[in-house]
Parts: C-alpha cells; structure tokens; sequence
C-alpha cells in the first residue's frame, strides 16, 4: 500500500494533515477489508458472486414494490458523503423505486442547518460562511474547528487560521460549556450551560435591537419578515435568560457591543448547536443575526459561495428538494430528498401495508450513530432483507443479509465533493482532481458501479428513468470491453463530463495542478438580490413555521425538579478517532489511553460522587445505561460531563483492532422515536442529554461496557 504525507505546496490545505488522514493507507489496507460480496447463510457469511448478489438483491426489490415501493429503504452516511458520484447514484436508485424511505446521517448532526437555509434562502445548501482573511470579530458558538477541522466550510490548518485573526488585531470569541481547544488559541472565552443556546441567541438579537438597528438593513427590501422577529424578541433581555444560560447580562451585552461595532463580524456553529434538541431555531436565529447585523454577502463577515455551477438556481429549476412527502410515522417532512433518521426504527418495527421490511445501507453505521441503538439492533434483525455497503464487516454489517465490498477513495477517481465544488465552501478556493492511487482490492466495486447495475437487477429507472439505467449500463459493459476488466462504470468519463459541461477545466488539465488549480473565491455583494432562492427572491427573516415552533420552544423552563437527572451530558471529539471510523486504525488507538472512552467530570463532580479517576461510573438515561472509566476535566462546568461517541465495537465481526478495544456506545443514552424528534429538521437529541451518574458497584466488566 501507499503511504500518504501531505503536500506541503499545496494551496488549499497549506500543507497541512490531520494524523487521520495520514493514517488513510493503514485504514484501507487493513487485513479486515472487505475484498469480495457476501451472503448470509444461517449465523455464517459466505462468498458469492456479484451477479448472484445483484440477481437476489433485485429480486427482493421487485417483489417488495409490487406491494409497495415505501416497503424499501435506504440509510446514507457519512462516507457517501465524500464522493461525488456515491451520494448521487445511491439517490438515483432510490428515486427509480419510489420509495420515500431514504434516511441520512444528516438528521443526527447537520440537518438543522439545511432546515434553516431551506426556510431563509430558499436552499438547503447555502451555507453563509465567514470570511476569514477580513473578519474582525469571530463568535464561536457550540463547535471546536481546531479540532473538528471546521463544518462543511474546507478550512486548512485551522490553529493557524485562528491565529491569523488575532494577529491582525481581531478577535475570536468561544462559547461553549467547555474550554476545549479552540478557546485555548482564541483566548477569550465565555462558558454556557448546555442546551440553552436558544435563549442566549434571543438575548443576543434583543440587544442588538435595543441598540438599534442600522436603518438601511431595517428598509433593505433584500429582507422578509424584519418587523416581525425584532418585534419577537422584545420580551427576551440578558436579564430574563441569564439564570437559564449562566451568562451574565453585562457579560452578554458586551459580547453583543463588540460584534456589532466590529467592521466585519460572523458567527460559526456546529454540532454542538445542531445536536443539541432545539439546533435549527437556534440556526435560523444565528442567520438573522447575520442579516440584521449587516454582515451577510458583506467583506469580513458571512459570504455565499459560487461552485461550479449555480447548483441553487439549477436545484430550484428541476424542482430538486421540494417533494411535500411526509413519513408514514409522524409525518414528518422530506428535507433533502431524506427523513428522520430518528424513525427508521419505528418505520421497521410498526406493521401496514407500507412497514419498512427491505434497507440499503450505504457509506454508514446506523448501529454505532444513531440514538436508540437497542431499538434499532432489534428492528434490523426483523427485517427481511438488509444489504449494506461498506469496506467493513461493521456493527450494522454484521447484521445484515448481502454486504456488497465498496472502493475506498484511493482507489477510484474523483473531484471534491459537493460542499467545494458544487457551492464553493472553500476558505482558500481551488479546483482538483484525483486519480486512483492503486488498483481496487480483490473484487471490489465503486458504489456508482454497484447502483447502477443493482437499478437493472431490479427493473428500476435511475433518477426514474428505465431509459437512462439502460444506457447507463451499456456504457459500463462497453467500458469493461475496452479495459479488459470487470464492468465497472466509467466514473472519470462522468466526472469529465461534469467539469466540461460547466466550462471548467477538464479532468486532466485538473491533473496537472497538484498543488490545486487557482479558483474564484466567493465574493461580497454576489448574492443578495442575485442568487437568493426563495419564491420572492428575498431572504425570509420569519418564515411562519419557524415563528410557530419558537412560540412552543421558548418558554422558561421550570426550576430543578430533585426528580431529574443532575447532570447534562455533552459529546467531546478526539483528536485520534473520527466519529465510529478510525477506532480499527491499530496507530490510532495503541496507547493506554485510546484503549476506551472514558466520561469527563469536572473534579468537584468527582468528589461529591466518591469517585477517582480510574473508578467506573454508571451513566443513565431514561432510555439507557452505559458503564464507562472516569476522568478528570477542569475545562468542565459543574454538572456537565462529556462522553466521546463512535465507541463500543465489541459487537462487529470484521473489526479485529476496533472489536477488542474497550469503551461504549454513548448513543445508546439517546431517545428515537417521533416524539424524540425535533419537528423542523427531524434531528435526533445527542447533546444536552439528561443523565443520573452512580459509582458503580463491583469491578469493571468490559463485555458490559457496550451497554448490551
């Protein structure tokens, strides 16, 4: 196998890697990689052919739709998400069984903020990013780029980014219920109890509209709906939310002064919000802050890429994401093209002519990411037919009827994925190309490969179109004639395609810049009034369903009821592990210290419970209990613990590093189901979760420590 370093010429990533990303090769030449198909024979896997797999698997679809296509579903995760071509295909089969059962890791960290740039922009994929290079004041709310490598914006060497603002005279100020890492290089910093960023965002607009607003933005008609939010937040001072969020009126208002006497100023959120139980309020009200603020489209405050394309423009035009389908459980809305991943359980488990009996799963692990793992582990052993895709026997593979063996991203061509390229979410912006690196594994097949001749095993049309699965499976069976190898579909010839289509430089002009070929960067002033999507073209400030549900959420909560859990539990990434990904990484995980998760307690914590660090500790919720080591975290407020996630592999065959490390599945502390879910965004609640924590009685069992 290769060995990977990073380019230190390169433009875009300023020579910069993260040790997950050098520890790629090591990942993808384990000994555990899937290397050919396999079928579930009682409690054993067998080899088959692919022919075999896609005859089967296509039989099973046509049997299910002849009953009804929502019988099929699909679960997309996060590594579908890196490749171009994956999520488009994967999308495309979907579309061809009419089904709307299509779930997206999306709805457990990120939807909250499609949800709101639906409802304000139009778009779900306009995601408004600072400026870095020119802003002035920099707020930090509920997320750690220095050590999550920042939230769908491309920002290279993050430490250095941060510092560059504060050597040019600004400032960057974090707000979190931890010090954590990014307040360490910002140097200022303001501690928030969890769960309570919604009423410190209403505070936060109050004085800005108590200061007054610039008339200019107040009569700008790039705005909807400015009367009406100012006119809401009138009853929500410092003074009403301090007790809620622990943040000092003064200490609030001086926040409030410095952002908007700054020349340029942007806000940057992330999961800590999204996750959080009211993240896409929370989100809408961040975009108005923005707008009312004067910072958005604006030098050194929020910018709007320009990708390839005008994907925005071109989504509005094909009616993409605009579907008005409901799920059958809750009735809760499409959002991009997907449902709640937090009712994948109950679209399983509750009967109807239309019960979830067939899944796809593609790119994730359900198991391991999702809340209500139990539940779900239960609703996946009830199904008829579960295929996963994957280059692991994982938790939820493991589990499953076919597991089909994917590429990784080293052996197959691509562009940037959709963020960079499509919608220009670049700090530095660049164009590229990457060639295969080393030829695929054993018998191995890219996912755009397995979905379209999966579409022909199952007598259904790509993107609903039977024509063009046709056609697009002659092309796979030419280009195997030509290659003298496996039908594999051409996917350079399509990413060519793509770039000539859009007058860009094609695949290998691309190649020839491996240090990234220069690109325009977004720019101020290109999009209000130009590229905004909604109905009227302008930037909707109050759309009445959000209204609705702030009427419903923002009400003071009750004082402590001695019933309730005392603590707050919150996530805490880690610098070696990448959500559920890297814990099979053997270099990743060798030491003491990366042998488990552990729950993080501030030392007073520790002390009122009589516990040291070392000592298990018993962790519950109202819908499940974990037993984990504990640690000692000054950064911590009181009452507020941290539990890493991705953890608890105990249960997955093909994970030989991963299966005998220690730790537990924090998830499993998660509720699913309808009533779980927020209504704008279907987001699960993995933070702020309410946890009761007891010494535990007895030695540490590490079979016990999955919660299983």
């Amino acid at each position: 196998m290769v060995d990977i370093a990073p380019r230190t010429t390169h433009r875009g990533t300023l020579g910069f890697a993260c040790m997950k990303g050098l520890a790629q090769a090591e990942m993808y030449d384990s000994p555990d990689r899937l290397t050919q198909p396999l079928k579930r024979v009682g409690d054993q896997f067998e080899p088959i052919s692919w022919e075999q797999a896609f005859r089967e698997i296509g039989a099973q679809v046509r049997t299910e739709r002849k009953v009804s296509p929502h019988r099929i579903g699909m679960y997309v995760g996060t590594a579908a998400g890196f490749s171009l071509l994956h999520p488009i295909f994967a999308q495309g089969f979907m579309d061809g069984t009419g089904s709307r059962n299509v779930y997206s890791s999306a709805t457990q960290d990120c939807a909250n903020r499609f949800a709101a740039a639906q409802a304000v922009y139009g778009f779900p994929f306009t995601q408004p990013f600072p400026d870095l290079e020119h802003v002035e004041y920099l707020l930090v709310l509920g997320t750690n780029p220095v050590v999550s490598k920042w939230t769908f914006l491309q920002v290279a060497h993050p430490v250095k980014r941060l510092k560059g603002i504060l050597k040019r005279g600004g400032r960057v100020m974090v707000v979190d219920p931890r010090h954590n890492e990014t307040a360490k290089v910002a140097g200022e910093y303001q501690a928030i109890r969890p769960g309570t960023d919604l009423w410190f965002a209403l505070s936060f607009l109050q004085v800005m509209v108590d200061r007054g607003i610039d008339p200019a933005v107040l009569n700008s008609d790039h705005y909807d709906g400015v009367k009406d939010i100012v006119a809401w937040v009138a009853d929500w001072p410092p003074e009403v939310t301090a007790e809620i969020t622990g943040i000092a009126p003064e200490a609030l208002r001086a926040m409030v002064q410095d952002f908007c006497s700054a020349k340029g100023a942007s806000i940057i959120t992330g999961t800590g919000i999204g996750m959080s139980g009211q993240g896409t309020l929370v989100q809408w009200l961040v975009e108005v802050i923005i707008a009312l603020s004067g910072n958005l489209d604006r030098q050194g405050g929020h910018l709007v890429g320009e990708g390839i394309f005008d994907f925005a423009a071109y989504a509005k035009k094909k009616g993409m994401f605009s579907r008005a389908t409901r799920s059958r459980i809750g009735g809760f809305r499409e959002l991009n093209g997907a449902m709640p991943g937090g009712i994948l359980a109950d679209e399983i488990l509750t009967e109807g002519p239309e019960q979830l009996t067939t899944l796809f799963v593609t790119g994730g692990n359900p198991l391991m990411t999702m809340p209500g793992a139990e539940r779900l582990k239960t609703a996946f052993d009830s199904l008829s037919c579960l295929v996963v895709t994957d280059i692991y026997l994982n938790e939820t593979a493991s589990l499953a009827h076919y597991v089909l063996p994917a590429t990784t991203p080293l052996e197959r061509p691509d562009l940037p994925f959709v963020f960079p390229l499509f919608l220009g979410m670049q700090s530095i912006p660049y164009l590229a190309a990457t060639e295969a690196v080393v030829a695929p594994r054993g018998d191995v097949l890219d996912e755009a490969t397995i979905y379209v001749r999966l579409a022909a095993a199952s007598g259904v049309g790509l993107f609903g179109s039977r024509v063009l699965t046709g056609l697009l499976n002659a092309i796979t069976w030419i280009n195997g004639l030509l290659t003298r190898g496996a039908r594999h579909f051409p996917q350079r010839w399509l990413l060519n395609r793509i770039l000539r289509h859009n007058h860009q430089p094609d695949f290998n002009a691309l190649l020839q810049h491996p240090d990234g070929h220069p690109w325009r960067g977004a720019q101020p002033g290109s999009f209000l009034g130009k590229r905004v999507t909604t109905g009227n073209g302008r930037v909707q400030l109050a759309p009445a369903d959000f209204l609705a549900e702030l009427r419903k959420a923002a009400v003071l909560p009750d004082g402590h009821d001695s019933k309730q859990p005392v603590f707050r539990l919150i996530t805490k990434r880690r610098h070696n592990t990448h959500n559920s990904w890297t814990q099979n990484v053997a270099s990743l995980t060798r030491g003491e210290n990366e042998q488990t998760n552990v729950v993080y307690m501030h030392p007073d914590d520790m002390e009122a419970l009589g516990v040291e660090a070392g000592n298990a500790v018993d962790i519950a919720s109202p819908v499940g209990a974990i037993r984990l080591p504990v640690e000692a975290l000054a950064a911590l407020q009181n009452g507020v613990v941290a539990v890493p996630h991705g953890w608890g592999h105990q249960h997955a065959q093909g994970l030989s590093v991963a299966s005998r490390l220690r730790g537990a599945n924090v998830n499993i502390l998660a509720a699913d189901g309808p009533e779980a879910i927020e209504p704008l965004s279907g987001m699960a609640r993995l933070s702020a979760v309410h946890v009761a924590i007891t010494k535990a009685v007895g030695p540490i069992n590490p079979a016990s420590w999955s919660g299983r």
